[in-house]
């Protein structure tokens, strides 16, 4: 007790005082730290013009969108590709929203109510609901009046009628907004007599020319503050977005000689029963990784490796193996017969069964009234107008042009390739009864079905292992930029390089899906090297050797341009200086040793000059008014040479010219033209736009 008692009596102050900073810290670490946080992690993905979109809502905005998306893939499934496209499209949606909403309330445009009632019921409704709301060619506002009675008692047309009102606004502040900006455009009378006056005649010119090449680049020293002084001179030059540049090299796991001689053995293995079953697509289809496609190509239209033996196969030999790609295939021939190579059918369709429709005898009997009809001479288009229910041809009177190849319901192909020109009949399919005629067949030729039994060759176990183990030997020892290419040198190795890497790119040429390495790199330092990163059968290890911010670019990313415009110019001085003020193209010839040349049909109104290319200034120069044709001009800095020129005649054009309020017209319109493309690009480039959506993704 006396320990104990000792301990209370010397230390109790010093245990106090730890135990109040033990408290202290516990309340600090909640509030930087906790649920509460002052510091916690920001969930902003993105600002425009100040306004953030957060985490949470940009997921949900992705989430509607892939829904959407889903319902039009045939099997509800949507890949990363299209994953992609998404988030940028969502991302886009939200940028136009609030610039374009800003723009809207500077101006004090809005759309009332009345305005979209006005839209959907009024005497011209908008395009929208008049597409929605076509029947045979034909506005159907009873059909319209009707969908809009049934909205209260149906939650799903309620919704429908709701989301149309919703882009009904949007599309009316669009074009106010759009109209506005486009009354502003206007192109001046005497501006249009100016232009046709400078482009009413052409110019015959001599020159003397002195090529930049004719001065040697080793002799024309830059210095970097020079270099940088032209960036600064030139931003808009060198202007560029956020990104990254990394250097990789990629260790493929290529399947080896014995993987090969495994999947040889696999399908060689399968090769008996190919010979002998009757049920040749149930076995590829098992079996293959080519799906047994049931139809019939065109023999010259045929695209296989090997396609001479195949083609000429009796029915039921086989062929191979031989190699597709990463496959190892049999090709077994299945039938053989002529057959056109297209054909050019009309049908009327009268739906049945479980697609909806018509019950299954009713649409057979109005299907096989209308083959009556239509073979004693009925106007078939106007029957497609009356009784077809395929949208899909109805408006082009019910017509068709297929190939072997198109996609249709085999019965409907069938009777179109094997059937005769000419021939009508009734065609039950799982949409219901077609009548089809079938107008035209072409290029009757053999045709045939081949069974591709096929097995990808793939690295085996040891393979990928043996690629990873080389991958990451090669990281062990590259732990700085400097080693990295030292140990590419020395392995011989192909290093590749990917550019320009924004902060939601999901894909590196040469790699693929490769979203962690782009994450890598907007988290790395310039220099750092990676550790190994998996991208299906390759195996990759990155350094870091640009960090691009958003801005002007610096001068190491674009130093070979720069120099190369400097050098231009110091040679340009050079060359002015030799030249001084030529009293002729004589003297300016004898002073640089070069020929006087001529050049016909220099036009005030293009650039380009036939014997000299583009050059701008020369073109100009030559309809100078201060030298006409007796003067010889002062020396033109161009673009592949420094120029003295004199005009020696000017000829009108042949062309009479246009009346000035039809190029007043073209003028306008072709400005409202690229209002239309490029308006919203300007805003964007307006706004202050912060994407951090990489911290995310």
């Amino acid at each position: 007790m006396s320990v104990i008692q000792k301990i209370r009596d010397k230390y109790a102050v010093v245990i106090v005082v730890v135990i109040c900073l033990a408290i202290v810290s516990f309340l600090l670490q909640d509030a930087f730290f906790g649920k509460s946080s002052l510091a916690r992690r920001s969930t902003t993905v993105g600002k425009v013009n100040g306004e953030e979109l957060d985490l949470g809502e940009y997921q949900r905005r992705i989430q509607d969108a892939e829904a959407g998306a889903r319902q039009q893939m045939p099997n509800g499934n949507i890949d990363e590709q299209t994953r992609q496209y998404i988030r940028e499209q969502v991302w886009n949606q939200f940028l136009n929203e609030q610039i374009m909403q800003a723009q809207y309330a500077k101006l004090g445009i809005a759309v009332t109510e009345a305005e979209v009632v006005d839209q959907i019921k009024g005497k011209n409704p908008n395009p929208i609901v008049v597409q929605q709301f076509t029947r045979d060619g034909q506005f159907d506002r009873v059909a319209l009046q009707q969908t809009i009675a049934q909205a209260p008692q149906n939650p799903q047309i309620r919704a429908a009628l709701a989301q149309l009102e919703t882009y009904i606004a949007k599309s009316q502040e669009q074009l106010k907004y759009i109209t506005l900006i486009k009354q502003g455009v206007y192109y001046p009378k005497w501006m249009a007599a100016q232009q046709q006056e400078d482009n009413s005649k052409t110019a015959t010119i001599s020159y003397v020319s002195v090529p930049y090449a004719s001065i040697a680049d080793s002799t024309i020293k830059v210095t970097d503050a020079e270099l940088n002084r032209f960036i600064q001179d030139h931003k808009q030059l060198f202007k560029v977005e956020e990104s990254r540049k990394v250097e990789y090299v990629s260790f493929d796991a290529v399947p080896s000689a014995q993987d090969s001689a495994a999947a040889i053995q696999q399908i060689l293995a399968l090769k008996a029963e190919l010979d002998t079953t009757h049920d040749v697509a149930g076995f590829i289809n098992r079996n293959s990784e080519i799906k047994y496609y049931d139809g019939y190509v065109s023999k010259n239209a045929a695209q296989v490796p090997q396609k001479d033996s195949i083609v000429n196969l009796p029915v039921g030999s086989v062929f191979g193996p031989y190699f597709d790609n990463n496959l190892i295939v049999f090709a077994k021939m299945v039938d053989r017969k002529n057959m056109p190579d297209s054909v050019k059918v009309r049908h009327i369709l009268i739906a049945s069964g479980p697609q909806g429709g018509l019950p299954d005898s009713i649409a057979k009997k109005r299907a096989d009234s209308i083959e009556v009809a239509v073979k004693g001479g009925a106007d078939f288009k106007a029957l497609v107008t009356q009784y077809s229910d395929d949208p899909g041809s109805k408006q082009n009177g019910g017509e068709y042009d297929i190939t072997p190849a198109t996609q249709f319901v085999p019965e409907f192909k069938d009777f179109a390739f094997e059937g005769s020109k000419g021939q009508i009949k009734v065609v039950k399919t799982q949409f219901g009864y077609h009548v089809i005629e079938i107008m035209d067949q072409k290029n009757v030729g053999p045709a045939i079905k081949v069974a591709y039994l096929g097995k990808s060759v793939d690295a085996s176990k040891e393979t990928n292992n043996n690629a990873y183990g080389a991958a990451s030997d090669f990281a062990g020892k590259s732990r700085t930029a400097a080693n990295f290419e030292k140990n590419v040198q020395q392995g011989k190795l192909n290093k590749r390089i990917a550019d320009n890497l924004r902060p939601m790119d999901f894909v590196i040429p040469g790699i693929g899906q490769s979203r962690e390495l782009v994450r890598w790199a907007y988290e790395a330092k310039k220099g750092d090297v990676s550790t190994v990163f998996t991208f299906d059968d390759k195996y990759v290890v990155a350094v870091l050797t640009s960090v691009r911010a958003e801005g002007t670019a610096p001068l190491d990313d674009v130093r070979p341009q720069v120099e190369a415009e400097v050098k231009k110019h110091k040679k340009a001085e050079q060359i002015i200086a030799k030249l001084q003020t030529p009293a002729s193209l004589d003297a300016a010839a004898k002073s640089t040793n070069q020929p006087v040349l001529k050049a016909e049909g220099v036009s005030f109104a293009s650039p380009f000059i036939a014997s000299l290319g583009f050059e701008p200034r020369v073109a100009g120069a030559s309809f100078n008014k201060g030298w006409g044709t007796a003067k010889v001009s002062a020396p033109i800095e161009g673009n592949a040479a420094v120029y003295v020129i004199k005009a020696d005649s000017y000829e009108p054009v042949a062309q009479p010219a246009q009346d000035l309020a039809t190029q007043q017209a073209a003028y306008e319109q072709g400005i409202k033209s690229l209002l239309d493309q490029q308006l919203f690009e300007v805003l964007k480039k307006k706004s202050d736009i912060k994407d951090t959506r990489g911290k995310f993704f």
